[in-house]
């Protein structure tokens, strides 16, 4: 059942919808480079080294790319670059569910479940974690979120598995290797932390020292993951260092990096977002689990995923950049307390305060989504001028209103009913949630997708009409790495700053990538560019001689000369003070 539920939410339509500005296509591009290169190696996109992430996703999102066939059945590129998240998430959410099987947890009073019980609260932690709005977004994207949530949470689990018996003592650090070529060395502190607070509740440190032994399982975890960072470093040298060590770990971790400033309480609304409308029954578990009382080992299940969730707190709190996706991790263990402290209701004040509280907070979601018509038309999104007038039009929202309503409904008429029935409230009202991604969230994203995505699809299309060869190709203004990836051709990007057309200049005669090689600006010698109608309007643009190809959406294609883009850029740089700064370092060029 758990299994059918994941690809319900996970894989149902997830191909039918094109790759979405902005990081997703640098992971697609680049997994998919490496199947066309046979450069399994080092990731690259756009002609460089993209030094990012580990290479865990690319090959996995790569082995798609490799299977022949791609135009058939991965047109649009998703399906390749989307199933290794989708189904990190659905085997994610098969383990939460099998350990809750393999060790049902009683109540803090000592009341073991029954079978059915047992049952129930397995389906409601795999949904509890799959039903989270960061899981439902990150798990149906071309990222590697997903991924290395599926793995750092596998390798926790595990440890606790080792703890309660269940498994050998190698087998969490080998995933755990994996996580680290996920993303990489985040995974140990995260796992780390999460161990030294279950410890220190438990007081069995060396209890634990000896289950887990710490030792040979970070030589485990080395030697499966140092390989590939070894052999990278002494490819690529001091820029891979520099970029996937200095700025994507360290400078991240200590400094704000791309502008993701927030403040030091930026976790506390994500944990309360993250968990709607479950979040009374997840604080319940929070706290029902830190209480100070002696737990044995195969009990200890919401303990261990209380501090697992700490873990995740404390070390993105202290983080500079903050960015809500930082959460992922903590959703399984989430999914854990929400369905254990529903498992151990009881008849009293306690249990109808938070039936009632998270009954309430779907009732204000049902109502908020009722209400659309008063708040949708105030979404102004420039990219999509039509959006607010579409989403009301294809009912999406009114349906998303009638299944919380109804799964509420349902779980209060049960809630009331015999005892016998009441254990599955939570279970109904995660069913109507499942329904509503169904019915409305997936065609929101399909509606967005033609929307927003469409638009560089056919421009791409346009491009490769029109190009001609060995004519370089430039995006200015709204930058999308998707244009990259259907034409399959080196794109120069350049924002909307007002030295933007001598970078142009500048790079189109200098600048070296791997399948652009500079050349100069010669008579009859061209560039096409794509570029939005409000950067096409600005002073530093507006103004460059240009043969307009064609439009879609909001994009326009020129046919500049490059004479005459070189001869503007040298007038403009003696008039505005102006000059190229495309080789200042920038970490997250494409």
């Amino acid at each position: 059942m758990v299994g059918v539920f994941g690809l319900l939410l996970f894989v149902w339509r997830l191909g039918l919808t094109g790759l979405v500005d902005e990081t997703p296509p640098l992971f697609a591009a680049s997994a998919k480079a490496m199947a066309d290169t046979g450069d399994w190696l080092t990731p690259r996109v756009n002609g460089l080294p993209r030094y990012d992430k580990p290479p865990l996703v690319y090959w996995l999102m790569g082995l798609g790319y490799a299977l022949p066939g791609q135009s058939l059945w991965n047109p649009l590129g998703t399906w390749a670059s989307r199933l290794p998240s989708a189904l990190s998430s659905i085997g994610l959410m098969l383990l939460l569910a099998w350990t809750l099987l393999r060790r049902p947890q009683p109540s803090p009073q000592g009341q073991w479940p029954d079978p059915p019980q047992e049952a129930i609260t397995a389906v409601t932690a795999a949904l509890a974690f799959a039903l989270s709005p960061l899981v439902l977004l990150w798990s149906r994207i071309s990222v590697s979120d997903a991924l290395f949530s599926g793995l750092l949470s596998a390798a926790l689990l595990l440890f606790w598995w080792r703890y309660a018996g269940l498994c050998r003592w190698w087998l969490p650090w080998f995933v755990l290797g994996l996580a680290v070529l996920a993303k990489g060395p985040v995974a140990v502190a995260l796992a780390g932390l999460t161990a030294l607070l279950f410890a220190l509740l438990q007081r069995d440190l060396p209890g634990l020292w000896a289950l887990w032994r710490p030792w040979r399982g970070l030589a485990l975890t080395a030697a499966v993951a140092l390989p590939w960072y070894v052999l990278e470093l002494l490819v690529e040298g001091q820029p891979y260092w520099d970029s996937f060590f200095g700025y994507h770990n360290l400078q991240r971790f200590t400094g704000v990096v791309n502008n993701h400033l927030q403040p030091w309480w930026f976790f506390l609304p994500v944990l309360v977002v993250a968990s709607l409308p479950f979040t009374p029954l997840l604080l319940a578990g929070l706290v029902g689990a830190l209480r100070p009382r002696p737990v044995s080992p195969e009990q200890s299940l919401q303990r261990f995923a209380a501090c697992w969730l700490l873990a995740v707190f404390v070390f993105f709190t202290a983080a500079a950049t903050k960015l809500p996706s930082y959460w992922i991790p903590a959703t399984p263990a989430a999914g854990l307390l929400i369905a254990l402290a529903a498992q151990q209701l009881r008849p009293g004040w306690r249990a109808a305060t938070l039936r009632g509280s998270t009954l309430a907070l779907v009732a204000v979601l049902t109502a908020g989504l009722a209400a659309g018509q008063l708040w949708v038309p105030l979404i102004n999104e420039p990219e999509m001028p039509t959006l607010s007038a579409s989403l009301l039009a294809s009912g999406a929202v009114q349906r998303a209103s009638l299944c919380f309503g109804l799964g509420g409904v349902a779980a209060l008429l049960l809630w009331w009913g015999p005892s016998s029935t009441r254990r599955g409230w939570l279970l109904v009202q995660q069913l109507g949630m499942g329904a509503f991604v169904l019915t409305a969230l997936v065609p929101m994203v399909e509606l967005g997708d033609r929307l927003r995505q469409l638009p560089v699809r056919r421009m791409a299309a346009l491009v490769l009409e029109q190009r001609r060869p060995q004519e370089p190709l430039a995006m200015v203004g709204i930058l999308k790495p998707s244009l990259h990836y259907y034409t399959q051709q080196v794109v120069v990007y350049e924002g909307v700053q007002p030295n933007g057309p001598l970078n142009l200049t500048d790079r189109l005669a200098k600048e070296v990538r791997r399948g652009q090689v500079p050349t100069p600006a010669t008579p009859g010698s061209s560039v096409l560019v794509v570029i939005d109608g409000n950067t096409a309007a600005l002073p530093h643009w507006r103004g460059v001689p240009h043969q307009r190809l064609g439009s879609v959406g909001l994009y326009e294609l020129w046919r500049v000369p490059r004479p005459a883009l070189a001869q503007w850029s040298q007038a403009l740089g003696q008039r505005a003070g102006l000059a190229p700064d495309w080789q200042d370092p920038r970490p997250e060029r494409y």
